[in-house]
């Protein structure tokens, strides 16, 4: 399939009956850039997740689509707002989140179970938070925002202490000095996952000294994921509140 017309032909004659699920699978996967893991549902619990950065626009459209073929959802994250907007709109059950940069396709419902709590401390973190957010989502948790209780005004983490000691599991999403999650982690008794962004002035190396910090956390029960990683957050995140008792 070499672009977006070819796209949009095939769904064509997949929507009039002219050719039936299967062969469109099958078209999809002769992408010659493309080797979609249609197991990995199976063995981990979630489809595999399309990273949009550095693909062409047939590339990226092929590759959610198959996915979404077979599992009835899929999420692309880091896609380009050229990208996203005409994604968005072409796609059977896409939805663009632009300050996320994610794409999310679902064709099925869900049921969303459990209790994920994801705060950030400000909000020039929330595109960190809200990709954590709809990552958490998708995969099959509930899950919360709530954003700005940086530590600079402590009286506005305590007002949700309450809330986040009821979920299963909190992410917590912060630049700056990253001292977030440590105080968070103080408070509570649920596994904290901190989340390192690269907002921040100079001294803040992009990320580096959050990430940092949130490593040498005194605060027990805190683990880390990479610099901006609201996907790797989002998911062991679900995995953690997905892996408890039903409700």
């Amino acid at each position: 399939m070499n672009d977006r017309r070819d796209m949009r032909q095939l769904l064509e004659a997949l929507a009039g009956g002219e050719i039936d699920v299967e062969a469109v699978l099958e078209r999809l996967d002769s992408h010659p850039h493309l080797n979609i893991d249609h197991d990995r549902e199976r063995r981990c619990g979630f489809p595999e997740v399309v990273f949009g950065e550095g693909k062409e626009l047939d590339e990226l459209s092929a590759a959610v689509e198959a996915i979404a073929l077979r599992s009835g959802r899929a999420l692309a994250t880091r896609v380009d707002a050229a990208a996203g907007e005409k994604l968005g709109r072409s796609l059977e059950g896409a939805h663009w989140h632009p300050r996320s940069r994610c794409l999310v396709i679902e064709r099925e419902e869900r049921e969303r179970r459990g209790d994920v709590a994801i705060v950030c401390a400000g909000t020039s973190d929330l595109p960190v938070a809200e990709e954590a957010l709809i990552t958490a989502d998708i995969a099959g948790s509930k899950a919360e925002l709530i954003p700005d209780i940086g530590v600079a005004g402590l009286h506005r983490l305590m007002a949700v202490e309450e809330r986040l000691n009821e979920a299963r599991v909190v992410v917590v999403v912060a630049g700056m000095e990253g001292a977030l999650p440590s105080v968070v982690a103080g408070r509570v008794s649920v596994p904290v996952i901190a989340v390192p962004t690269s907002v921040g002035y100079g001294a803040a190396f992009g990320g580096i000294t959050a990430l940092l910090a949130m490593l040498n956390s005194c605060a027990p029960g805190v683990s880390v994921v990479n610099i901006d990683n609201g996907f790797g957050a989002g998911l062991v995140a679900s995995r953690i509140n997905l892996n408890g008792k039903e409700e």
